[in-house]
């Protein structure tokens, strides 16, 4: 497996990724999803060979503030380490960077994959989250 930046979009591959995880409110409006990818800091993908296995996107200012606005691997390839190589090359990017955070299904599964990579839930900081969603 190898990890490298993903420059260029390929709708269709893209489109699979979400679909794959049923993430249908990116995949409804794929022009916004492209867009979404154009402004994005930083997104990496996993390969093997040529075969996208997962990726994660990044926004943020990339010094103060980074935010993982997607992580996602094919179904079939997941629990094989994808998603950990793929975070820990984002932490390593962005090792001088107070302050990563994410949002993520309030499950026990991936609330214990983030603990492992020593993400800490916010309100352990004595710190709370909101977010406004649009519709």
């Amino acid at each position: 497996m190898e990890i490298r930046e993903y420059k260029v979009y390929n709708e269709a591959e893209i489109l699979r990724l979400y679909t794959s995880v049923g993430w249908t409110a990116y995949t409804d409006r794929p022009d916004i999803l492209r867009k979404g990818f154009e402004h994005s800091m930083l997104t990496l993908a996993a390969y093997e060979d040529e075969q996208l296995l997962g990726l994660a996107r990044t926004v943020g200012d990339g010094q103060t503030i980074v935010l993982v606005q997607d992580i996602l691997v094919f179904p079939e390839h997941q629990r094989r380490g994808i998603g950990t190589a793929l975070l820990r090359a984002v932490l390593t990017r962005y090792r001088h960077v107070r302050q990563i955070e994410l949002a993520t299904d309030n499950t026990a599964k991936t609330i214990a994959f983030y603990r492992s990579m020593g993400f800490r839930e916010i309100s352990e900081l004595g710190c709370c989250g909101f977010m406004w969603i649009d519709g």
